[in-house]
């Protein structure tokens, strides 16, 4: 079995556990076979691709199942004229998935390794409506307020802090709990100054981290 072969399985595959959750979002499915995933997981975990599974990356960071991300993106209404704020831009997919659903990605990282080898591989796929910068989700964002905020990383409380980076009935998605422990991947709908909140499933993520790495 070729490598394309497998991927086009793969994607079949996935695309069956999504329906069976009850996700029939037509628009996100061809974003995300558009993209062409294994151009962002490690050639040595090619066989695992379209698996619901993470995928170690660069840095000890991972790239999550692409069953998380379906639920993950599903679940943030992405749209035309939409301006997305990504918090943990890892290899980069989720922002290039996002860029052909909205009309700005604004994906962070803590690591510049990560950011460089993510606009990398956006450049060689033509896409230029992602700015990716080198950032830590905890310090002060610019270039808001955003319509969608997705978080990679858990919050270890609600992440009110984002309120004011939100524009009127826009949604962000995050897990939140504990770092060491299980988290609930929760959806937050901004209501004028409250925000309605949605239990979407249990998720095991890393915390968000303070500050910068030094060396990479």
């Amino acid at each position: 079995m070729n490598g394309r072969v497998g991927e086009r399985e793969g994607f079949a595959a996935f695309m069956l556990r999504m329906r069976a959750r009850g996700i029939l979002n037509n628009p996100l499915f061809a974003a995300m076979e558009a993209i062409p995933r294994g151009s962002f997981v490690p050639v040595e975990w090619h066989n695992w691709t379209w698996s619901h599974r993470s995928v170690p990356i660069d840095c000890g960071e991972v790239i999550e199942g692409c069953d998380l991300q379906g639920v993950v993106l599903d679940a943030l209404e992405l749209g035309p004229g939409h301006k997305v704020l990504e918090i943990g831009s890892g290899s980069g997919y989720t922002a290039a998935v996002m860029s052909r659903l909205v009309s700005k990605v604004v994906s962070i990282d803590r690591y510049k390794r990560l950011i460089e080898d993510a606009r990398v591989r956006h450049e060689a796929l033509g896409i230029n409506n992602i700015v990716m910068r080198q950032a830590n989700g905890l310090d002060a964002i610019e270039d808001g307020p955003f319509d969608r905020i997705v978080a990679w990383a858990a919050f270890e409380e609600h992440p009110r802090r984002f309120a004011d980076l939100l524009t009127s009935g826009g949604i962000l998605v995050a897990p939140v709990g504990p770092g060491d422990g299980e988290q609930m991947l929760q959806k937050f709908v901004k209501m004028g100054s409250r925000f309605e909140r949605t239990d979407l499933m249990p998720v095991r993520m890393q915390p968000l981290a303070k500050g910068l790495p030094l060396a990479l």
